[in-house]
């Protein structure tokens, strides 16, 4: 499998409100875009599946997605791949996939054994603590594998990153205090974002979307936000105007945005 011949078209099929790397490595192929409405802020796989095209030879899928959080369970997910014409590379994307509760987890990786154009991604910057690092990785058949080698910069990851990612593997238990804190942590912004009746998105990963108010209010509460020493993410250039993107922290920096969201809150109604 090949994802361009010189002198050929390309086109990447991915969702609207998936990850914007998306488009950017796909206008730096120099591709054309095939980006699909989304269904309560995820993908809407049979339609993305429907949008194929004789040129299209790449795929995105964010599992789960961000900026939104949406979770596709693993059969559905893997009925999808299964339908997905040969030619087609499919790069399922699992940034968030350590905070997964046991039920919705999922064996993609024995998945690549079954499909040579899939490609698992995924990253130690989120739940293994390593995000300085700048490490990931990516699991496929030896062809696909071979092909992304030959394109890699070479030294990509220094000595000191390959020893400290390594470690963070053997380090379970690390790994499971992540997921529990980020799980608490999600219970008590949910509650407070119930409490102070705004709307957000179910999630599968480290951070809520939250919809503050209308499509003038979110530049308003950010900027109130950030007078507090608060930082979230707007997430506007998703498409997603009226929404906050927010990470969970530790305890204490969760107390101290919702002091801070109330105040924001308060300030701009």
């Amino acid at each position: 499998m090949r994802l361009s011949r010189r002198g050929s078209r390309l086109s990447i099929v991915y969702s609207q409100h998936s990850f914007v790397v998306y488009a950017l490595a796909t206008q730096g192929l120099g591709a054309r875009a095939i980006i699909m409405p989304a269904v309560k802020y995820g993908h809407d796989l049979e339609v993305m599946l429907a949008a194929i095209a004789d040129d299209t030879r790449l795929m995105f899928v964010a599992n789960p997605n961000n900026p939104t959080g949406t979770f596709i369970d693993g059969r559905t997910l893997e009925v999808f791949i299964a339908r997905v014409p040969r030619h087609v590379a499919i790069v399922l994307d699992e940034a968030y996939t350590e905070y997964l509760s046991k039920d919705k987890c999922y064996d993609s990786i024995e998945w690549v054994r079954c499909y040579p154009n899939l490609l698992v991604s995924r990253t130690f910057s989120k739940a293994f603590g390593r995000a300085g690092l700048r490490v990931g990785f990516t699991i496929a058949q030896p062809e696909q594998t071979d092909l992304l080698n030959r394109l890699r910069q070479p030294f990509n990851v220094n000595s000191m990153a390959r020893a400290a990612v390594i470690a963070a593997l053997k380090d379970t238990a690390f790994l499971a205090k992540s997921a529990e804190i980020n799980a608490a942590g999600y219970r008590r912004l949910t509650e407070a974002f119930d409490r102070l009746g705004l709307e957000y998105v179910l999630f599968d990963g480290n951070f809520v979307m939250v919809r503050v108010d209308n499509d003038t209010a979110e530049q308003r509460v950010n900027h109130a936000l950030l007078k507090q020493d608060v930082i979230v993410r707007p997430v506007a250039n998703y498409g997603l105007l009226p929404w906050l993107r927010v990470v969970i922290g530790l305890p204490e920096e969760n107390e101290a945005f919702i002091a801070a969201l109330e105040k924001s809150l308060a300030a701009t109604a």
